[in-house]
């Protein structure tokens, strides 16, 4: 029984101790828990700490990690320092609690950390912080696409503006003080762009957290294209200098325009212009002004010339009051336009009464109710001059007049059309249209044929001073009229133009009789002149052909037997005359053309011969 009371004893014994060892177990667990949030934000370059608390040991062992990556170590209470990582030594500490304290914290310290305790026999605890340091936002980066110096009107256009920063820092476009609403995101979109949007555009950038502001700019330049193409001109100063224009208008920026051949250094834009005292040496001479634009170049030329020759023209109305108003007008081919300068008789015309001299002096008007105030005025004298040179005409004006007129019927020769010309100098102011012959048929009456006939011209139309043709209806193809083109100077007529005919055949009219009868003698004397020249021809011909022939030598013909076929002297074929062929004198009478005429010997000769 002792022994049993024993062993119940001890067993309880037991059974105590390991539950009190069981409790001191569960009592000792060390746990790791932290002081606060473990989201953490915290402007940059400020100090925060990651604090944490433990329990169930003394002096545990700390390790704090960035990510994957150990930062720091050091165990509680120890006499030694923590020890930092050195690129961190001037930011990180271990406080005495095991906490992580950040000193002027850089932005690029934010990320996850965690701190592992441990204590031998009693395992290890550990806990996580999330530190997001924000700060500035950093400077925009601003970009435009497509990147080029400048765009066109026209043209489209992307901006874009972004910075680093925690929180994403937002964006907002600023353009001539307004703030724009027409971007995403930091994104601005421009497109058809004119010179107006053209300039400096500003991006700010704003962090929200931290309430800090950036901003940046970018110069958007917008050209525009001058209108057309430049032109270049010349035009006269004072009549002795030469000014040369070159203009090229519109566009953003202006145009900029030089004259190389005139000079080197001088320049303008949109409009310019350079003066040339010494004209002479430019008469013909083409001179070039280049027009240089960002978008693009482009040349204009002009040639200055001395006015070339002309002739006057001379124009006639009539007034409302009844006045034959004549104008002359003087316009000579120049660069720069030649200025007229007008005189009569020697005498400079002055501008008044009864002479109006145009703005542009190329015209001058006369006025008069009589046509005899204009033909017996002396010559009106026109001269044109340039810088360059001039030229002289003048004007001595002409009673009315036709220089040429035609007749053209239609097919069957029902209508006719009158044309007629006017001398240049002419003062013409009306036509009249006149016809001899039988009545024109009526409109009406086509087939009514009248045979009535007029041996007297009479006017069947009338035309201004302007017109220089007449359309005339209804003839009958069967009769014959005569028509002719009276020119006229108000109540003053002119001599009138060519007749001309249109009809069948009625013979020969009285002065082609005369002329044919006035033609028949001569044409007489014509034949008997040619006669008589054929009978002179043949007689002097055949007197000719009797010329006399003489007997050939028997000398000669001795010669000519024993050398028939000898070849011709050399004599002969250097140019001498052959002697005359005898044998023609021996001919048959019947193969003579005449009779032979009398021989005379000629004189002996001495003949010496040597034995």
């Amino acid at each position: 029984m002792k022994q049993l009371e024993w062993f119940q004893n001890l067993s309880a014994l037991v059974l105590i101790v390991l539950s009190f060892s069981a409790f001191q177990g569960i009592k000792s667990q060390l746990v790791v828990s932290p002081v606060g949030p473990t989201l953490v934000n915290v402007l940059a370059g400020s100090n925060v700490t990651l604090a944490v608390s433990f329990s169930g040991a003394t002096d545990p062992v700390v390790i704090w990690f960035n990510g994957s990556l150990t930062v720091g170590t050091w165990t509680i209470n120890a006499n030694f320092p923590p020890d930092i990582v050195d690129d961190s030594r001037d930011v990180l500490r271990i406080e005495k609690d095991g906490s992580l304290t950040f000193t002027n914290v850089p932005k690029h310290f934010s990320g996850i950390y965690t701190v592992n305790m441990t204590k031998s026999g009693l395992g290890k605890a550990s806990t996580t912080f999330n530190l997001r340091i924000y700060d500035g936002p950093d400077e925009p980066i601003i970009e435009a696409l497509p990147a080029q110096p400048f765009y066109e009107v026209g043209d489209s256009v992307i901006i874009s503006c972004n910075a680093e920063g925690f929180p994403q820092p937002t964006a907002e476009w600023v353009f001539g003080g307004q703030t724009l609403s027409e971007f995403h995101q930091g994104i601005l979109n421009l497109t058809n762009v004119q010179t107006n949007q053209g300039g400096v555009y500003t991006c700010s950038v704003l962090n929200a957290m931290s309430g800090k502001k950036r901003e940046k700019n970018v110069t958007i330049t917008v050209y525009e294209r001058p209108l057309g193409d430049p032109t270049c001109s010349v035009l006269s100063v004072n009549n002795t200098d030469l000014q040369y224009q070159c203009r090229w208008v519109g566009g953003t920026p202006n145009a900029q325009l030089t004259f190389p051949d005139l000079s080197t250094t001088s320049t303008g834009a949109g409009i310019f212009s350079l003066t040339v005292t010494d004209a002479s040496s430019f008469d013909e001479k083409t001179v070039v002004c280049n027009a240089e634009h960002p978008i693009e170049h482009k040349t204009c030329s002009v040639t200055a010339s001395r006015p070339m020759n002309f002739l006057p023209a001379v124009k006639n109305t009539v007034d409302p009051d009844g006045q034959i108003a004549v104008t002359i007008y003087c316009v000579s081919d120049a660069s720069p336009q030649a200025v007229v300068s007008w005189s009569r008789g020697g005498e400079e015309v002055i501008n008044g009464t009864p002479y109006q001299i145009s703005s542009n002096t190329t015209q001058l008007k006369i006025r008069s109710y009589n046509i005899s105030t204009f033909l017996l005025t002396p010559n009106f004298t026109c001269t044109c001059r340039n810088p360059l040179g001039s030229q002289k005409k003048q004007v001595q004006l002409q009673g009315p007049s036709i220089s040429d007129s035609s007749l053209f019927p239609n097919e069957d020769g029902s209508i006719i059309t009158l044309t007629w010309e006017v001398p240049p100098t002419s003062i013409v102011t009306g036509f009249d249209i006149q016809m001899k012959g039988p009545d024109l048929l009526s409109n009406n009456e086509k087939n009514a044929m009248t045979k009535g006939n007029s041996n007297e011209y009479r006017i069947i139309q009338q035309k201004p001073g302007s017109a220089r043709s007449a359309d005339i209806f209804f003839l009958d193809p069967d009769l014959t009229y005569r028509f002719r083109i009276i020119p006229k100077a108000r109540l003053t007529d002119g001599e009138p133009s060519e007749v001309h005919r249109i009809g069948p055949g009625e013979g020969l009219s009285g002065p082609a009789i005369a002329g044919i009868a006035a033609g028949i003698p001569c044409s007489i004397l014509t034949l008997f002149l040619i006669i008589g020249l054929i009978v002179l021809i043949f007689y002097l011909h055949k007197k000719k052909s009797r010329q006399t022939r003489y007997p050939v030598s028997r000398a000669v013909e001795k010669v000519k037997n024993i050398q028939p076929n000898s070849a011709p002297h050399k004599m002969l074929n250097a140019g001498l005359r052959s002697p005359p062929d005898y044998n023609r004198l021996h001919q048959t009478p019947s193969e003579r053309s005449g009779t032979l005429p009398t021989f005379v010997p000629p004189p002996p000769v001495r003949v010496a011969t040597t034995v």
